[in-house]
């Protein structure tokens, strides 16, 4: 079912409940009303009827010769009938037909053993609202006796009264009818309109829909159609534009990332393979050997880091998971690690570590290789006999790892893209420093796993600062205002390798 048709269904729906809701109520307040009106006209026939008796101190007088009452045309047509009976249910005077006569004494004797003023009866198939009412002397004479100089006097007379309600019945029904037309009609003309409309309102997503199934991974500039009107669907299409365009982003990205991935590869296993080639022309000495091997073995080992880089930014995030994480102190780790990693590193006398207390939950080999990724950065790009400066310490509710040079730094269009895969700023390129743009994207990617966050503030000339933010494992029992106590490497045994 299209969504078209299942929002015309909907507002189908909704409007047949209103207009079911509608009709039935204006059909509920017609049929009270036009039964009030009854009634009503039922009780002013019963009270002229009433007038018409004179009610004197021994007895209630009748004279029907004498009083003309015209109160409706008789029975099945739209006036009342009536009769005037003694108490004891004997006629006294009537309007109505012969056949009717018998149905309105037992409608007045139910009235009077029930005490009831009106009720509604069938007759002849129809339905028959009766009203009924009793006429007393204040001091009735008894034992009762006509005198036949003032005419008829009873103790009491009893008048009743009926109208036929299938004038009324007929009437909701005419109603019933133009309410059941009228809601077809208006229900039949919604479902046209309102089929109608919703296409229109839903065009622009038949458009983007089209324009979707006719992209292909060829065509990443393709954008979808937006219509200009500010509404919801301008915030989807908008909103799947945007999405689209951080697709194309990052495709450009994996197509970069493939090429130099290719470029880092493929330079080492060349320059690996143009070794042993050349060693292999002719024979040579155990030295030339050696030198070979030990030249294979360098550029063997360039291509295994390169390779295990890949692999690493190649991970998804559910695989960058870090399971065997543990609590320890950077504080404690962090110069350990440095003087066991570094020790045979020429830059080894330019370290120095500054530690704190600073407990964090972390995996010590991965955060080993963040440290090692940031402190060969900064050996690289700073001069020898300048200072590498690796601080630990509390910062806030956080335990921030930093790593601070003096080289030439990094410009402000470089510092945005400096942690993205191969990217090298030209003025490594113009020294010549070796690298394969890896090592701080390996870097990020180890802090993104921490859920830390890592950020490089710097000033072209002047040196770089790299700082991971930590969130911290447990409340430091240290003064906030305490500053970390600098902590200088011993020299290593050996001298560094030249």
């Amino acid at each position: 079912m299209t969504l078209t048709t299942r929002l015309t269904v909907i507002a189908l729906a909704a409007l047949a409940v209103v207009l079911a809701g509608f009709s039935t109520a204006l059909y509920l307040v017609a049929r009270d009303h036009l039964h009030r009106r009854a009634d009503e006209r039922l009780a002013a026939a019963v009270g002229v009827l009433v007038a018409a008796a004179e009610v004197k101190p021994d007895g209630v007088e009748w004279e029907p010769e004498e009083r003309r009452l015209l109160v409706g045309p008789g029975a099945g047509g739209d006036g009342v009938v009536w009769s005037v009976t003694d108490p004891d249910g004997k006629p006294v005077d009537r309007a109505v037909p012969a056949d009717a006569a018998d149905f309105l004494a037992d409608a007045a004797a139910h009235l009077r053993e029930t005490q009831r003023p009106a009720k509604k009866v069938r007759w002849q198939a129809g339905r028959w609202l009766v009203r009924q009412e009793r006429v007393e002397a204040a001091n009735p004479v008894l034992p009762f006796a006509p005198d036949p100089e003032t005419g008829h006097k009873y103790p009491a007379l009893v008048v009743t009264a009926g109208t036929s309600l299938e004038p009324v019945r007929a009437t909701l029904r005419e109603l019933a009818a133009v309410l059941a037309g009228v809601s077809l009609a208006v229900w039949a003309v919604a479902a046209a309109a309102g089929r109608a409309v919703c296409r229109w309102a839903l065009r622009p997503v038949t458009r983007m829909a089209d324009a979707a199934r006719g992209m292909t991974a060829a065509d990443l500039g393709v954008r979808l159609p937006v219509a200009p009107a500010r509404d919801e669907l301008a915030d989807l299409g908008a909103a799947f534009n945007a999405l689209l365009g951080r697709v194309a982003e990052a495709f450009e990205r994996q197509r970069g990332f493939t090429a130099e991935a290719s470029h880092q590869l493929r330079t080492p296993l060349t320059a690996l393979l143009g070794q042993v080639e050349v060693a292999l022309r002719r024979e040579r000495d155990g030295e030339e050997y050696r030198r070979v091997l030990g030249s294979v073995r360098r550029q063997a080992d360039r291509l295994r880091k390169v390779v295990e880089a890949l692999l690493f930014l190649a991970r998804s995030d559910a695989d960058a998971g870090l399971p065997n994480r543990e609590v320890i102190d950077l504080g404690a780790w962090l110069p350990e690690h440095v003087r066991t990693g570094w020790a045979d590193h020429p830059r080894f006398a330019d370290i120095r570590v500054e530690a704190a207390a600073a407990p964090a939950d972390v995996h010590p080999v991965l955060l080993g290789e963040l440290v090692d990724a940031l402190v060969d950065n900064a050996c690289k790009y700073s001069p020898p006999g300048t200072p590498v400066t690796v601080r630990v310490g509390p910062v806030g509710s956080s335990v921030e790892v930093s790593v601070e040079d003096a080289g030439v730094g990094v410009g402000e269009a470089d510092a945005a893209r400096i942690f993205e895969p191969f990217v090298r700023s030209p003025e490594a390129r113009r020294r010549g420093v070796d690298g394969s743009g890896l090592g701080l994207a390996v870097a990020k990617r180890i802090a993104d796993a921490h859920a830390g966050v890592l950020g490089v503030s710097s000033v072209a000339g002047y040196g770089s600062r790299f700082a991971l933010r930590l969130p911290s494992a447990a409340r430091l029992r240290q003064s906030p205002d305490s500053e970390p106590e600098p902590q200088h490497l011993p020299q290593a045994d050996t001298a560094p390798a030249n």
